[in-house]
């Protein structure tokens, strides 16, 4: 996911994705944890793409 894709949304929009990315990440865990996860770089992406939705809601807050 692109910052400039986030910063059109709006800050309810970024809290549900965040919402959304954190049980990914969680399941991705899980996954990973009984050795049945197929990618696990896909666990980077999703830390990265949280820390994207993150930054966005801090700078629309300030």
């Amino acid at each position: 996911m692109k910052a400039a894709e986030l910063n059109k949304m709006s800050a309810e929009e970024l809290n549900a994705k965040l919402k959304e990315l954190k049980a990914e990440l969680f399941n991705l865990r899980f996954q990973h944890a009984i050795n049945q996860l197929d990618n696990p770089h896909r666990i980077v992406d999703v830390k990265r793409d949280i820390a994207r939705v993150m930054t966005v809601l801090n700078q629309k807050n300030a």
